[in-house]
């Protein structure tokens, strides 16, 4: 037993702790600390003393003496904790006197702590003072009119009395505050509750007043159509429409319109309004909306009505695109595709051109652009509104940077609308404000078809000279402007045109340029400067074509000569190209090849052995080329032998030979 009590022992007794750390600790704690805190835990706490057993009114005295004592003393310091614990020990001890006087004492200064007059309004109440706690109400509601606990309360002290007219006194004083939508709810469930309709429904004109919003208008809606007043009750959505057709939550109030609507079987009212909150709400609000909508016409509409629904659907969709991407401009196309409402499409184009490209480069304004030429399309041809088409091609001629580039298509439009609009002087203007600004070949071209046309030479004259002035380079210009000369039969202008362009320093294209002014001259006949043109024009260059069409020329020549001198164009090219240029081997073979056709071609006029012994041989060779990768390999080409060529290289080889012969005999002897 010894043993089992001595382990006993050991297993439940508490182990010693060990303090590992003996360092002090950060925080000292004083004894002077720990009694401060014990007796602030006192104070907020009531301390209840040890009962004792009274036995006299001189006891009873001392003792309400000494708590009265010690009930100032823990109120002296504003506690109001105290004084409420110490109203209620007066309570307690049936000294209603007191209790007020303890009561009043504390709301001296702390009137604003509303709890102190809902515990001092209870304690009238409780006790049956109820002028007294009337008296209570009216002073806090007056000193406090934002707190609604107050009011409620008051409210509810007068209902419990019976008092329902001075209820309803104390609600419209709480009106007169203009207080939050509950308490407006609360004075309408009041007045119903003693059946006073009149009175709910003029509360509830001043409650809509009060608090423009949707859900009191709803709310409104729907008292009147619970007593049965459909057409009140249509009214009041009407008003909500009206005042709040624009606001944040009006998407709320249309489905709600349009639902009881569809309550009262006014099918084609509910359509019309889905309708109208479709056009009005934008699409990125109205998905509730939508779904509305379709869900209805699935439910009640014709063929037409659910295209119209699926219409909707693409519409919200193409919002949704461009909301998410305003800069997408082929979704502002299908969304404008998908309409057909005109005042509708005006509004897509407005918003669709607003998102003008943040980065001033052509690439990203070509999509914009025609946008803008749609708009004005429309306008011109749908709505046929003459000014405004005007005023969108003005807009959008002032809006593109005509420093960094420009768009000749919204030039012309602008300008053949206003042809189209017998305004000549104003496509004039809009034409010379495209050439000062923007200067382009189609503008010059446009507006000097539009003035030939009409007759202008004068016109054209000038707009031919700024078009060169601005183009000196510009071969097409000169041509035009020479056969506009000729056309008018100024043979000599048109020449003179001729010389001044090719005499420029610098041509885009040259070639076309000589022989317009070589086929000039040959239609006029004047054969000798054709000669004359084709020397200068040798001059400049000796390629292969322009030998070719100068002896062509000369062998189509009316003289009796021109087989001669064709034939003395062609052995003036092989010379060249043989002494000059022997590298040119190619242009070399073509050119025998069209000298031997044109001899052909004279019949027995012509001399074919004169080209066959020039003539070369055609060989297929080979040569090494290196790709990108480094790797090798051949590729075949065509060579030509001449037949000097050949006469020099049988020479070579005959020469090795005799020096090889030549070694063998020396080497033999």
């Amino acid at each position: 037993m010894a043993k089992v009590f001595e382990g006993y022992r050991k297993d439940t007794l508490p182990r010693a702790t060990v303090v590992k750390n003996k360092s002090p600790a950060p925080v000292q704690i004083t004894a002077e600390q720990i009694l401060r805190e014990a007796r602030e835990r006192q104070e907020g706490s009531e301390i209840r003393p040890p009962k004792q057993q009274i036995t006299d009114s001189t006891e009873l005295s001392d003792y309400r003496l000494r708590r009265r004592k010690e009930f100032e003393d823990r109120s002296r310091d504003g506690n109001i904790q105290a004084w409420v614990r110490y109203a209620q020990w007066e309570e307690s001890h049936k000294d209603y006197a007191r209790a007020r006087s303890v009561w009043e004492r504390a709301l001296q200064g702390n009137y604003r702590n509303h709890a102190i007059w809902l515990k001092y309004a209870e304690f009238e109440m409780k006790n049956k003072f109820v002028n007294s706690a009337r008296n209570v109400w009216d002073r806090a509601v007056v000193l406090l009119p934002r707190i609604d606990q107050l009011w409620y309360k008051y409210i509810h002290m007068e209902e419990m009395l019976g008092n329902i007219a001075g209820a309803r006194q104390i609600f419209e004083r709480w009106m007169n505050w203009s207080p939050d939508q509950q308490a407006w709810l609360s004075f309408i469930k009041f007045q119903l509750r003693y059946n006073e309709i009149e009175r709910a429904r003029s509360i509830f004109h001043r409650f809509v007043l009060c608090h423009p919003k949707v859900s009191a208008f709803i709310r409104f809606a729907k008292f009147e159509m619970k007593i049965g007043q459909v057409a009140r009750a249509r009214n009041v959505y009407e008003l909500a429409t009206e005042k709040l057709g624009d606001d944040e939550e009006a998407e709320v109030l249309f489905v709600a319109f349009a639902e009881f609507e569809q309550g009262c079987k006014q099918l084609e009212r509910a359509r019309f309004i889905y309708k109208f909150a479709l056009d009005r709400i934008p699409k990125c609000r109205a998905k509730d909306l939508f779904n509305k909508f379709v869900a209805f016409e699935k439910q009640y509409g014709d063929k037409e009505g659910i295209e119209d629904s699926i219409v909707c659907k693409r519409r919200f969709q193409y919002e949704d695109d461009v909301r998410k991407n305003p800069f997408n401009y082929d979704s502002w196309f299908d969304y404008l595709r998908l309409e057909k409402n005109k005042y509708r499409i005006r509004d897509i184009y407005d918003r669709a051109v607003a998102n003008v490209p943040p980065a001033e480069e052509k690439r990203y304004w070509h999509r914009y652009i025609y946008l803008w030429i749609h708009y004005a399309l429309h306008e011109e041809t749908e709505a046929e509104d003459v000014e405004r088409t005007r005023s969108v091609y003005r807009e959008c001629l002032k809006l593109i940077p005509h420093t960094k580039f420009s768009f000749a298509k919204v030039w012309l439009l602008a300008a053949q609308f206003e042809i189209r609009q017998l305004n000549l002087a104003g496509a004039r203007q809009i034409l010379g404000n495209a050439i000062g600004k923007a200067p382009k070949d189609k503008i010059f071209k446009e507006y000097i078809g539009m003035e030939l046309q009409l007759g202008n030479v004068d016109r054209c004259r000038k707009l031919y000279q700024r078009y060169l002035e601005w183009s000196p380079e510009n071969c097409y210009a000169w041509r035009m402007f020479a056969e506009f000369e000729r056309s008018l039969a100024e043979t000599e202008r048109a020449r003179a045109i001729y010389e001044l362009a090719i005499s420029q320093p610098a041509l885009d294209t040259p070639e076309l340029l000589w022989k317009a002014f070589i086929d000039f001259e040959i239609s006029q006949g004047e054969l000798q400067r054709t000669r004359a043109l084709y020397e200068r024009l040798l001059d400049r260059t000796k390629h292969y074509k322009v030998w070719v069409s100068f002896a062509k020329f000369e062998a189509s020549a009316v003289t009796g000569h021109k087989v001669d001198c064709a034939r003395e164009i062609f052995d003036r090219a092989y010379t060249y190209y043989k002494d000059s240029a022997p590298e040119l081997k190619e242009d070399r073979a073509r050119l025998l090849e069209d000298w031997l056709n044109m001899e052909t071609s004279f019949g027995v006029l012509g001399d074919v052995t004169l080209v066959q012994s020039k003539l070369p041989k055609k060989l297929k060779k080979r040569k090494q080329i290196t790709r990108e990768d480094g790797s090798r390999e051949y590729e075949e080409y065509m060579d030509y032998l001449f037949p000097e060529e050949l006469q020099a290289t049988n020479l070579k080889i005959l020469e090795a030979a005799y020096k090889w012969k030549k070694q063998r005999v020396d080497d033999a002897s």
